[in-house]
């Protein structure tokens, strides 16, 4: 058996095999064609592992071993196997026997992964090419998939996280190269894990993530209860990262998710009856300030989400925090949004939207957070904590932008800036040029504005100017220009130069 292996090295070989695609499409594009591989490549070398264990155990009973790997999470059938489909890398239809592959192990794990490959297609003449460039390709992608170094069995990998880690990387890096463009707006592992954190999830909670994205937030969070004693539900409105977020949840051993394909402001699909489910914790970082959101439907909302104000029609911000509010169950609902700054102090309907949630005294915390911390955007955001049924008024505000680790591309938040922030919300406390515990009247004097600075004192102390010094200072500046001007006159004229 292969030495064990480790997360950088499975990492760096996945991405080595872009280079199949590079220069060909764009990264928004080859994404799904890579994490699809990455996809069969894994589930084939569990099935490997798993029909190996079992020969052993049953000593070669086909039909014992044949029943053990009915009872297993999932299937993978004998044409969707990674090693049948390199076998056939020459073939002249390759293209079509991928298909076929997926179409197959789709219909053997039809409660975990229907429709999850419908927008993928391995045989596409568009994005990957005429037959022969089209067969070249795939032909490399097999070939960089059978390395040696991902081989993903996890008797030689070790724990499930490691793929899902690989799975996660690979998206963080194509949300990077790719920006907005790459298909989803990924929430980095840092913020994931800090919002989880503040949200506190517990076991036997239902977590929702109504903007979820290729699904690292909502597995976050859920991990943080510490138990598979949780139920995940999440929509999202992009077919392809749908898909990702199915394979996702998969990949990670999430199997009691519901996630749902369609757009949140406009067809909510976790419902119950005529009403909105509810969920013990909503959590998300939905795209900031959406154009066209639908405001023109919201006045007749079945779900009456809006009543506190229809969000203006070219910033969908406060639309998505009205739904996540609502979806809070009114005993103790928890909700964390991540929102761009103008959510904090913009005024028209958004502000009468601002000011009903705080004097219904759902508004828990205000988090600012470093510049530049996610893909696509340099701009910074805040993180907007609310809850249900409050025992206080008052609301905290934390000044985190100062914090962070300053790496090439990306700034990062580390883990002592994450606990400082949630140490500093427990403690609800004043923390100097950090943090502030206001009271609702101070933010009622404020009309309802929630610009962090102006509760957060952070500008240092000016020094005490002496002028007496600097008017000294300048007298004697002013002396030594007019000595090096008569000097340099002086040069000028035995040089025969008239200045």
């Amino acid at each position: 058996m292969p030495d064990r292996i480790s997360q950088q090295e499975i990492n760096d070989t996945l991405w080595r095999a872009c280079d199949t695609f590079r220069g060909t499409l764009d990264p928004a594009q080859y994404k799904d064609y890579l994490l699809v591989m990455l996809f069969l490549k894994y589930v084939s070398d569990v099935w490997t592992d798993k029909q190996e264990e079992l020969q052993e155990r049953h000593k070669g009973d086909k039909v014992r071993v044949e029943r053990a790997l009915g009872r297993e999470r999932f299937v993978v059938p004998p044409e969707s196997h990674f090693k049948y489909l390199y076998d056939r890398r020459d073939a002249p239809n390759i293209g079509e026997l991928i298909n076929i592959g997926l179409e197959q192990i789709e219909d053997a794990n039809r409660a975990k992964l229907e429709n999850v490959f419908r927008n993928i297609d391995f045989n596409s003449e568009p994005y990957l090419g005429e037959t022969k460039d089209r067969n070249r390709r795939l032909k490399n992608l097999l070939q960089d998939f059978s390395n040696p170094v991902l081989d993903l069995r996890p008797s030689r990998i070790g724990t499930l996280d490691v793929i899902g880690n690989a799975y996660e990387y690979l998206i963080g890096h194509f949300a990077s190269d790719a920006g907005k463009k790459g298909g989803e707006f990924y929430t980095p592992a840092e913020v994931a894990t800090l919002l989880a954190k503040l949200l506190e999830p517990k076991k036997g909670d239902t977590i929702c993530d109504p903007a979820c994205g290729s699904g690292s937030l909502l597995i976050r969070v859920a991990k943080e209860v510490g138990s598979p004693d949780y139920y995940v539900y999440g929509q999202e409105v992009n077919g392809g990262t749908w898909a990702l977020c199915k394979m996702n949840m998969f990949l990670h051993g999430v199997d009691n998710a519901q996630i749902e394909w369609g757009d949140t402001l406009n067809n909510p699909k976790l419902i119950e009856g005529d009403h909105l489910k509810k969920f013990n914790v909503v959590v998300a970082n939905p795209p900031f300030s959406l154009d066209k959101w639908g405001a023109e439907q919201a006045a007749a909302d079945p779900f009456r989400r809006f009543h506190r104000g229809t969000p203006p029609k070219s910033k969908a911000d406060y639309a998505f925090i009205s739904h996540m509010v609502e979806a809070a169950v009114e005993d103790g609902g928890r909700v964390g949004v991540i929102a761009p700054h103008g959510v904090l102090f913009r005024g028209g309907a958004e502000g009468k939207i601002r000011q009903k949630l705080i004097e219904e005294n759902l508004l828990e915390a205000v988090i600012g957070l470093p510049t530049n911390l996610f893909f696509g955007t340099g701009i910074p955001a805040a993180i907007l904590l609310f809850r249900k049924a409050r025992t206080t008024t008052d609301v905290m505000f934390i000044d985190a932008s100062r914090d962070y680790a300053d790496e090439k591309r990306q700034n990062r938040l580390r883990p002592q800036d994450i606990e400082k922030i949630v140490a500093t919300l427990k403690g609800a406390r004043d923390v100097d040029k950090y943090a502030h515990r206001s009271r609702v009247e101070e933010i009622r004097d404020n009309d309802y504005n929630l610009n962090i600075p102006r509760y957060v004192e952070t500008l240092e102390q000016e020094a005490n100017v002496d002028l007496a010094a600097i008017q000294q200072e300048i007298t004697s500046l002013e002396a030594e220009l007019s000595e090096t001007r008569h000097a340099v006159s002086h040069h000028l004229r035995i040089l025969g130069i008239h200045g």
